[in-house]
This record gives C-alpha cells, sequence and structure tokens, in this order.
C-alpha cells in the first residue's frame, strides 16, 4: 500500500456550500488523504477546525455513513439528542438513512484535529434540518436546493 505523504498535502479551506450557507463554515480546513490516495468508493479527510468553526450545516446523509475521530482539541458534537464534548481519542459515528442532524462545533480557544470518513454513494440526499437547504447527488453531479426542490436564489 502506497505511503501518503500528508505534509506535502495543502489544507484546503472553503466549502461546497452557496452563499449565505458557506461562511458558516469559515476556519475548517482539509486535508484530503483519500483523494491523495485515489479513493472513490470512500473519503478520508484531516480536518481542523479553527477556535468558533463548525465543521459543517447541521445535517444527516440518506445513503451516505460518516464516522470521525478526535485527534487534538476539544470538539462539540450537535445533535438532535443534545450536545456531547469529545477529546482525543473519542470517535462518533452517524449511520446512512437516520434522521439525526449532526456536525461538530470547536468551542475551545485551540485548534481541533480530526479524521473524518464517510462513504462515496453514487446517488445521495443530505437534509439540512435548521436550514432551507438540501444537496442532491446524482449523475449531474451535487447540487443544493430548497428542502422542497426548487433552486436557491
Amino acid at each position: 500500500m502506497p505511503r501518503i505523504d500528508i505534509a506535502a498535502i495543502d489544507w484546503a479551506g472553503g466549502s461546497g456550500y452557496p452563499a449565505p450557507f458557506a461562511a458558516r463554515v469559515a476556519g475548517r480546513f482539509r486535508k484530503r488523504l483519500g483523494n491523495a490516495a485515489g479513493l472513490t468508493q470512500f473519503g478520508v479527510n484531516l480536518t481542523r477546525l479553527e477556535p468558533g468553526a463548525m465543521s459543517a450545516l447541521r445535517h444527516w446523509h440518506e445513503n451516505e455513513d460518516e464516522f470521525v475521530y478526535v485527534l487534538e482539541g476539544e470538539l462539540v458534537l450537535v445533535e438532535e439528542g443534545g450536545e456531547t464534548r469529545l477529546t482525543p481519542g473519542d470517535a462518533a459515528a452517524f449511520k446512512a438513512g437516520v434522521a439525526n442532524g449532526h456536525h461538530l462545533v470547536n468551542r475551545s480557544d485551540r485548534p481541533a484535529l480530526y479524521l473524518e470518513i464517510g462513504t462515496r454513494a453514487a446517488r445521495e440526499r443530505a437534509h439540512y434540518p435548521d436550514d432551507d437547504l438540501a444537496a442532491v447527488k446524482d449523475a449531474g453531479g451535487y447540487r443544493f436546493t430548497r428542502k422542497d426542490g426548487t433552486p436557491l436564489g
């Protein structure tokens, strides 16, 4: 198995979310390890959240599993049932199809580092319970709409 030179992979900031949602994940940076290795069935990211940053808008997936493992710092997992503090060595998993909107927030004064691993399903729909937003993935790629399917804007 080829070694991945993690130090050679640039941190990528930004988001695929449309405005005004993209600004809410400012302070999130990823090294896309799975992409660097050419993986196609699942993604692996080394993710850094700066103080005050969030991992994503609170969401859940119909067809994609997600897994996170905290390496450094402290994060708060926010989900339907409340909040849970995560520290190095803690993990959380989100099974596809379970309507449990979730995201991570760094409420500390130091950056946090974690691994995120997730399925790359050919067809997907992500739900955002706090926002009038949906993400749909099909043969045409990913696109964002309102919850009812109408275009944004």
